[in-house]
């Protein structure tokens, strides 16, 4: 596609109107350039401020076209270097800029460095999908489903409460409700042995108030030993939770991981706190070891790379639990479960857009809906966030300072 179709394209996306493309477009080369990448904070807030500490930061990616594309995730900081390997790039080449930005570093992208080539990677889908008046959700394959059933997610859950919070949830139209419990004295001291007690008799209350159509699940929170959290998955066996969630305190030992698999009934769910494919992901699925996987996205890398896990989870038979994640994060999770073919469960923590996003993921019902917005379907209202960052230089080209060799085809390699 030329420059002319392009703009035209774009124009159209504008206007509202949905040009009418092939679908090998959106595999094809542009010629369009990444020119700006700038960082906003939503204005109420000072640093990431996100729960748990998810970045609510907002990258824009603007190209030479007048086609602009955000994500949300990172920090100015991790996202300088990251966005200086785009300054100047095809904005369509989104796995190669994503194995770029990955790999052009003597050092591996941690974790937190991943969160911002994730938000940088969902704005270069977000330009995909303008350019080409598509939602997002059609370039990775089509819907597979009609709408993406959601749980909801309490940060807490105490006895006494669980029979009429689950009632008030199925009526809401989830599918299940999700909840861990936390001590109520001042010293924060979590006796897992005593605390097991508790599980237990919320799950009951949540059984009653569900009925046999609802699910709820139990969330462990990597609060547990083996001995221990192996009892507890007994003991709410008989309530037949959907999974126990985060069910070991390592949560990286996979030998363990192991050993409950072969000693509990219950489904297990994991991810949550690990990155790419390659970050714990690989062997929690490859081994059989979890029944549904908890990563998200910016967390994983971006759209791209949460491609590579749904790929891996099909293969494996293993369900789709992505984790709550700030709204644009939110928006490029349901464009990329849509497609899926297994099993797919979204938590909701705050189903509400923010004052920043005029629009973003249809939620109604307790459902999250397939916008048909171009891109991610998300509009930022710009008077409800500050500008805290722009990048316009790109990487130095020498070898070891920001550019990175080729294989003879032109594809990325390494260092």
């Amino acid at each position: 596609m030329d420059r002319r179709a392009f703009l035209q394209a774009a124009a159209l996306c504008a206007g509202g109107a949905l040009p009418l493309l092939r679908a090998t477009d959106a595999h094809a080369a542009s010629d369009l350039k990444i020119t700006r990448i700038r960082v906003f904070n939503p204005v109420d807030k000072t640093d990431m401020s996100g729960p748990l500490g998810l970045s609510e930061m907002i990258v824009a990616v603007d190209t030479d076209a007048g086609v602009t594309g955000f994500g949300q995730g990172g920090t100015a900081d991790l996202l300088r270097y990251a966005s200086s390997l785009l300054i100047g790039q095809d904005p369509f080449r989104t796995e190669y800029l994503w194995q770029r930005m990955y790999r052009t570093s003597i050092y591996p992208a941690g974790r937190e460095r991943l969160m911002a080539v994730g938000a940088l990677d969902c704005a270069l889908w977000d330009i995909k999908g303008k350019v080409l008046g598509q939602p997002v959700y059609q370039l990775l394959g089509g819907r597979a489903r009609e709408h993406v059933e959601c749980y909801r997610s309490f940060g807490g859950l105490q006895r006494g409460q669980a029979k009429q919070q689950a009632r008030k949830t199925m009526e809401e139209g989830y599918r299940a409700i999700r909840f861990h419990t936390v001590p109520t004295d001042d010293n924060l001291t979590f006796d897992t042995r005593r605390m097991i007690d508790l599980f237990v008799a919320i799950s009951a209350e949540l059984r009653e108030g569900l009925g046999k159509d609802g699910d709820f699940i139990v969330d462990a929170h990597t609060r547990f030993d083996f001995a221990d959290v192996a009892r507890l998955c007994d003991l709410v066996a008989p309530y037949a939770p959907l999974f126990v969630e985060d069910p070991l305190h390592t949560i990286d030992d996979y030998t363990m991981f192991a050993a409950l698999r072969r000693r509990v009934t219950v489904p297990l769910a994991a991810g949550e706190q690990f990155g790419d494919l390659r970050d714990g992901n690989l062997p929690l699925v490859e081994q059989g070891l979890i029944d549904y996987l908890r990563t998200s996205i910016p967390n994983c890398g971006g759209i791209t790379a949460y491609r590579r896990l749904a790929v891996l989870c099909e293969a494996h038979s293993v369900g789709l639990v992505p984790h709550f994640t700030p709204p644009i994060g939110t928006a490029a999770v349901i464009h990329s479960v849509l497609p899926f073919a297994g099993v797919v469960v979204n938590e909701v923590l705050r189903p509400e857009l923010p004052a920043y996003l005029n629009e973003g993921a249809v939620f109604r019902n307790g459902k999250m809906h397939p916008s048909d917005r171009p891109g991610l379907g998300v509009v930022l209202d710009q008077s409800r966030v500050n500008q805290i960052a722009e990048f316009t230089e790109r990487a130095p080209a020498s070898l070891y300072q920001g550019e990175s060799l080729h294989r003879p085809d032109g594809s990325h390699l390494y260092l």
